[in-house]
């Protein structure tokens, strides 16, 4: 029995993702969040329940990306496309078949986070060397990263912060960027503990402390710092 439970937890995530996924077609930006956070949540407590009893599986790791996949791979890209959307105005006039339509080329851009995402989980799953640390942006950062933008406009941006996040050419940038690192060869940290010691485990500290006091001074604005600080600790570490 218990070693479906880790099973169900990722189950969890995928149902948070698929709901968080409504939400983003209707470009309810902020209810995507929360579910795509609490999807999060339980794709870090699935990994978590397997260590802790002990029925790691390979159906276990197939099943994590395949819920990986829509919550931090579709719902960041249907944000992006809905940011990219809003920045851009009017679009493109599509007649298919009797049917009419208008649809903006620009925002489809943001799907490549979505492509890039698909290629990253695929990737993991076939790469034995990210097993104490990751190989490029872990997906669910990326996410963060991405859903932290809506975040940043409705409920702390000023009007500098929203120009920033509602220009095109920054939206697109950053879904280059997103692409880019979710697939390079930078080493990047994994939160697992082998054991509790600060000697050992140092750099991870300092980087959940900074985060925290970073999250509880800046809220959603801590986000992109926060990522920005993940991958300078992973430099650090290693050359520690």
């Amino acid at each position: 029995m218990k070693r479906h439970i880790p099973n169900f937890i990722t189950l969890l995530n995928l149902f948070c993702g698929c709901i968080a996924t409504v939400f983003a077609v209707m470009n309810q930006l902020e209810f995507a969040a929360v579910f795509v956070f609490l999807g999060i949540f339980f794709d870090f407590m699935d990994g978590f329940a397997a260590r802790m009893l002990n029925v790691k599986s390979e159906l276990g790791v197939q099943l994590d990306s395949l819920a990986d996949m829509v919550t931090s791979g579709v719902v960041p890209g249907v944000v992006m496309f809905q940011l990219l959307n809003m920045a851009q105005r009017g679009g493109w006039n599509l007649d298919l078949f009797g049917m009419h339509t208008e649809i903006g080329l620009l925002p489809l851009s943001g799907f490549l986070i979505t492509l890039a995402s698909a290629y990253r989980l695929a990737n993991f799953n076939v790469d034995e060397n990210q097993v104490s640390s990751f190989i490029g942006l872990p997906t669910p950062a990326n996410t963060l990263l991405v859903l932290s933008l809506p975040l940043i406009l409705f409920y702390q941006g000023n009007q500098v912060l929203n120009d920033i996040i509602l220009n095109q050419w920054f939206l697109i940038g950053l879904t280059l960027v997103s692409a880019y690192l979710l697939n390079s060869k930078i080493e990047l940290f994994s939160l697992k503990f082998n054991n509790w010691s600060f000697k050992d485990n140092g750099i991870k500290y300092l980087f959940l402390i900074g985060s925290l006091v970073l999250l509880l001074t800046l809220k959603f604005l801590a986000v992109p710092l926060i990522i920005v600080f993940y991958i300078l600790a992973s430099f650090l570490e290693k050359k520690v």
